[in-house]
């Protein structure tokens, strides 16, 4: 038998690189298994950048394949390929092939849409999937009769997939090639002249596929008839071996084979045949299972077991059909056995065959092109990358943080989608290309009050009804340093006890930072001013990490009652951020002073005298013991007691103004000398106290009363010129301190009436006994002077503290006070003030028997009341001030300051005339 043997023309097919520049998009084009570093085109050209800018504004290729088949040239600005690329790998059964990229440029971000289109060579030759192929042919079999032939496979696409088929010369077949649809070809055999199986019992013929690449090879599976030349003659030749041969048109030549066995049969020499060789017929996907898809008729000519048809699928080169369709071997029906997706399979090309029942069977064939018609059964798919792991809180508007890509597999108006943002969260997506995004910052941002956006992104199609899909997107607020640590009030007042020991606890002050991590971190110092008259560094110091100040030395009211200093909390951001608290330290008193004897009398330890007549009324003032005590409020308040009981039924002492006097008319039976302890005591907790000794001794007369007044020489005659002089002394003094006080008056009474301040203003009352009385309601002390002690030193500190519950001291004709007070609690004690009043009465009005009184005692006693009425002045015109001092601070309204200044007027004047 000879053999021929068909050469292949190669042809060299050459691929230029074009390069496509839109205002959306660039397009590029590169063959398939190009050599890695192979120039696909130049970025920096068609971005129109300057090729130094792609280093300095990072030049980003990004992909969503799992390998990087391109890279950029910073220093050309080419972009080649990374990666071996295979078109049938990326892109199986699809006519276009593109990779879609994103050339990322920052400062500022600009995203371009990058298209490479991978084009196909003739890289792969055709193959049979069977080596090994035999037929069962009648010797009856008529010449021109197809016999179908096994299909090669091209993976290759286009020119280049298969294009034809070849059969090894013989003088019985011949090849049928038939074009079942675009890029699809088949091939029958077709006999020539009649077959004789006892001369020719086997016939082999080779079949080759050739493609239409340059140079030629191999493409998509193709069917191929084989066709009788000649009728057969199962007496010459029973077996019949060709082979079918697949040869490209490289050089050298690539080539598969498979070996066709033909079985000369007798008689049935009737095939079955199709009413139509080719059917053509749409369906929808998704079409439910055991649908009937066509219903295919067959007939053979032939008679009994001969012409009965059995219907089926050709198994050979057709799985995929195979598991989505069957057919019903006596109806003809195909029938839906799977999963009719348009995504996977857009078409089907099914192979009928249909045989008798003779011996040998015959068969008939025929072609079902089937279009599937796609539905809108697919949601879109969201994919989200991410450029930056977390975006900062002061991030400008438009800074892209992700990129958004949007997919539909259905087709059509299925496959176009839109893509929104659901919830309120402040970002938007900007369209970059086709169904490609930006997302971007579109309002301000604050992690205080939002850490975390969960960005919602839903993607709709424009099919009937629309499907959408949702993707959540994290993104995690960094944060900066934009608050500053905040204190919970800008002022705070602070009560430390004097005498508190060194590394006292004073108060922890506190900041609160929303910031976090360094931005929130807070530390504490003080506010250096150079208006700080104290050394506060020796004085306080402050811990920066936990605001705890304490002291660093034992204060004493009596030197500092209080101070004020600035406490600062910074942050550790940058920059840092800081703000002040002002602290207000107010000392409180502690009962550490002991009372002080003044002169002329001195504290325990000595002995000091005084004298009395024995003529001594009941009542008759021996002598007046004055003290005082650095102290303040409770603490400062002194009584005074006769601690000696011997003394007390002779003598008594007022408790509240310090004087000795007489209880009874001296008696023979009465010492001529008393020796008196006088114990001064203050009010504070533990009371402190001091004493004072004093001998008393009882004279015949008052001629030897010894006292700083009676040694003046004063004559009996010149008593009424004296008077005269001191009449006139007293008038002047009097004048001139009303005209003082008018001028006071007047003075207030044109200044602008205020509103009260934080102290209430000092008020003046008068009483039905002719007394009056001096209040304040920080403390109110109710000063009454009765008709018995007209000399009264009157010192009246104000507080330097905010007030706190009154209290009332009135004190009577018969020296004794009363005290009314509320006492405050514990905290109104820290938050209180103290106001220090002391009493000091000097010499009785007069003597209330003046009938056995000599010139000198007259003399004397004219002298005494001068300087009592004088000493009176100094002191009315000292309380005067201080009251003013202290209505000036309390913005006292008009009206009353008018009423007060009348009252103290009108007892001004009484105690002067008296």
């Amino acid at each position: 038998m000879q053999h021929m043997i068909f050469v292949c023309r190669q042809e060299i097919k050459v691929h230029l690189l074009e390069v496509y520049w839109t205002a959306a998009q660039i397009s590029f084009s590169v063959p398939e298994e190009v050599d890695k570093g192979t120039v696909v085109g130049n970025l920096a050209r068609n971005l129109n950048v300057n090729i130094r800018d792609l280093q300095t504004r990072n030049l980003n290729i990004v992909s969503g394949y799992s390998k990087k088949y391109f890279e950029a040239n910073f220093k050309t600005g080419d972009l080649f390929v990374n990666e071996r690329i295979d078109r049938e790998e990326l892109c199986p059964n699809t006519i276009k092939c593109t990779l879609n990229l994103e050339a990322i440029l920052s400062d500022p971000m600009v995203l371009h849409r990058v298209e490479v289109v991978i084009t196909d060579i003739n890289d792969i030759a055709p193959n049979f999937v069977e080596k090994s192929y035999s037929l069962n042919i009648s010797e009856l079999s008529p010449t021109g009769e197809h016999f179908l032939l096994p299909l090669a496979i091209d993976a290759d696409t286009g020119s280049n997939s298969v294009k034809t088929y070849r059969l090894s010369p013989n003088e019985h077949f011949s090849l049928d090639v038939q074009s079942g649809g675009e890029h699809s070809v088949s091939a029958e055999l077709v006999l020539l002249k009649s077959l004789d199986r006892e001369k020719q019992p086997a016939i082999k013929l080779t079949l080759t596929a050739v493609d239409g690449g340059k140079p030629p090879k191999t493409g998509k599976s193709v069917s191929a008839d084989l066709v009788l030349k000649k009728p057969l003659d199962r007496e010459l030749d029973s077996i019949i071996k060709l082979t079918l041969t697949a040869v490209d048109g490289g050089s050298p030549s690539r080539s598969g084979t498979s070996q066709i066995i033909i079985n000369v049969l007798d008689t049935n020499d009737n095939h079955p045949v199709f009413s139509k060789s080719l059917y053509k017929i749409q369906i929808f996907e998704n079409l439910p299972k055991g649908s009937a898809v066509i219903i295919l008729n067959a007939t053979d000519s032939d008679e009994g077991l001969n012409s009965e048809i059995e219907y089926s699928l050709r198994k050979k080169g057709q799985d995929r059909v195979i598991e989505l369709f069957q057919i019903d071997s006596k109806t003809g029906a195909i029938l839906v056995k799977g999963k009719i997706d348009y995504e996977e399979h857009s078409a089907f090309e099914i192979h009928v065959q249909a045989s008798d029942k003779g011996q040998p069977p015959m068969s008939g064939h025929c072609k079902v092109l089937v279009e599937v018609v796609d539905l809108n059964d697919n949601a879109p798919e969201i994919t989200v990358t991410s450029l930056v792991s977390t975006v900062k809180e002061d991030a400008e508007v438009g800074t892209a943080i992700a990129l958004v890509s949007v997919l539909d597999k259905d087709g059509g108006e299925n496959g176009r989608v839109k893509a929104v943002i659901a919830n309120g969260a402040p970002f938007k997506l900007d369209t970059n290309y086709k169904n490609y995004y930006s997302l971007v910052v579109n309002g301000p941002l604050d992690r205080e009050s939002e850490a975390q956006y969960n960005v919602i992104i839903v993607a709709t199609d424009e099919g009937t009804p629309s499907l959408s899909s949702t993707s959540t997107l994290a993104v995690h607020i960094s944060d900066v340093n934009d608050n500053p640590p905040r204190f919970s009030e800008p002022l705070v007042n602070v009560y430390v006890r004097e005498n508190s020991p060194v590394g006292a606890l004073i108060k922890t002050i506190t900041a609160v930072d929303s910031d976090i991590d360094q931005n929130g971190q807070v530390s504490y110092s003080f506010l250096q001013s150079n208006s700080d008259s104290l050394p506060l560094s020796t004085m306080i110091n402050i811990n920066s990490e936990t605001g705890d100040i304490v002291s660093l030395q034992s204060f004493n009211f009596e030197e500092l009652k209080t101070f004020q200093f600035k406490v600062q909390a910074t942050d550790s951001g940058v920059p840092p951020l800081s703000s002040n608290m002002t602290v207000n330290v107010f000392i409180l008193d502690e009962n550490d002073n002991s009372p002080s004897i003044l002169a002329p009398y001195s504290e325990h330890g000595s002995v000091n005298s005084e004298s009395i007549p024995y003529s001594a009324e009941a009542g008759y003032f021996v002598a007046k013991v004055r003290a005082v005590d650095a102290d303040s409020g409770y603490n400062a308040l002194l009584s005074y007691h006769l601690s000696e009981p011997k003394g007390n039924n002779l003598f008594r002492m007022g408790t509240s103004t310090g004087e000795i006097r007489t209880k009874r008319r001296m008696s023979d039976n009465d010492l001529k000398s008393h020796p008196l302890v006088v114990l001064v005591s203050d009010n504070g907790e533990p009371s402190l106290s001091a004493t004072v000794s004093i001998d008393v001794v009882v004279v015949e007369s008052t001629a030897d009363i010894q006292t700083q007044f009676r040694h003046v020489p004063i004559k009996e005659e010149s008593f009424s010129d004296l008077n005269l002089y001191l009449l006139i002394a007293i008038v002047s003094v009097s004048a001139i301190f009303l005209l003082s006080l008018i001028a006071l008056i007047a003075v207030k009474c044109h200044r602008t009436d205020g509103g009260l301040g934080r102290y209430s203003a000092p008020m003046i009352t008068t009483h039905p006994d002719g007394s009056w009385s001096y209040s304040k309601s920080t403390q109110q002390y109710d000063v009454c002077f009765s008709s018995d002690t007209l000399k009264s030193d009157v010192v009246v500190f104000p507080a330097a503290f905010p007030p706190v519950d009154a209290e009332l001291i009135s004190i009577n004709g018969g020296d004794t006070y009363t005290r009314t007070q509320t006492l405050p609690t514990k905290e109104k004690v820290r938050e209180g003030a103290f106001v220090s009043v002391w009493f000091f009465p000097t010499v009785h009005k007069h003597a209330k028997h003046l009938d056995h009184e000599t010139a000198e005692d007259k003399v004397n006693r004219v002298s005494l009341n001068v300087m009592q009425f004088c000493s009176n002045m100094s002191d009315f015109f000292f309380f005067f001030k201080k009251a003013y001092q202290d209505e000036k601070k309390c913005h006292l309204p008009g009206k009353n300051r008018k009423v007060s200044e009348m009252s103290m007027m009108h007892h001004l004047n009484k105690h002067t005339l008296s």
